[in-house]
């Protein structure tokens, strides 16, 4: 005959553990995602116009969901601002030959608040800053085997120090993260 008390122990185990862990999803659900104003006391401030306003180098790779590198990229940059507005070209230079330009048009609004339009970018990329932050949001259209596919890009850049930017982008379809790009730039 079994005693039914280590089951019922067991059971309550097995309860509590549950309890535990939704407690902790719905806690970690709950918590509120990276803004620019949780960087507005980090040092050094960055300076997006200063920064990109001249040659600017970079060096990135993309990874898929799972981690893995499929792309590696060198970018040559020259920025250059009149007044509020800026033009940022880039030349991409990819591991497999492929070369890509983009440049885009930018718009400081003031109170650390960017505008930034390109041929592949859907409507109007946005930006913010705060301290030694900048977080842009925009949805860029992406060739992917013969076709074109929309990504929403969350997009955050970190001034390091005053040569050096590191950035780190995640790329969402339909609220799913598939891939990140991570750049680090460098200012001669």
């Amino acid at each position: 005959m079994t005693h039914p008390m280590p089951r019922r122990r067991g059971a309550t185990r097995i309860l509590s553990a549950a309890a535990l862990a939704l407690t902790v999803a719905l806690g970690t659900g709950c918590a509120s995602a990276p803004q620019p104003s949780d960087y507005a006391q980090q040092q050094p401030k960055l300076d997006f116009r200063a920064y990109f306003n001249g040659p600017v180098s970079a060096q990135g790779l993309f990874t898929d969901r799972d981690g893995r590198v499929v792309k590696r990229f060198s970018v040559a940059m020259m920025g250059r601002w009149e007044g509020q507005q800026g033009v940022l070209e880039e030349d991409f230079t990819y591991s497999d030959g492929t070369r890509e330009r983009r440049v885009w048009r930018l718009t400081d609004l003031g109170g650390g608040r960017f505008e930034g339009r390109a041929d592949d970018i859907v409507g109007v990329a946005v930006g913010e800053s705060a301290g030694n932050a900048l977080r842009w949001r925009y949805t860029m259209k992406v060739p992917v085997d013969g076709r074109v596919i929309e990504f929403q890009f969350d997009d955050w850049m970190y001034q390091m120090d005053a040569r050096t930017m590191l950035n780190k982008a995640s790329m969402r379809k339909f609220g799913i993260t598939v891939g990140e790009v991570t750049l680090s730039f460098l200012k001669p």
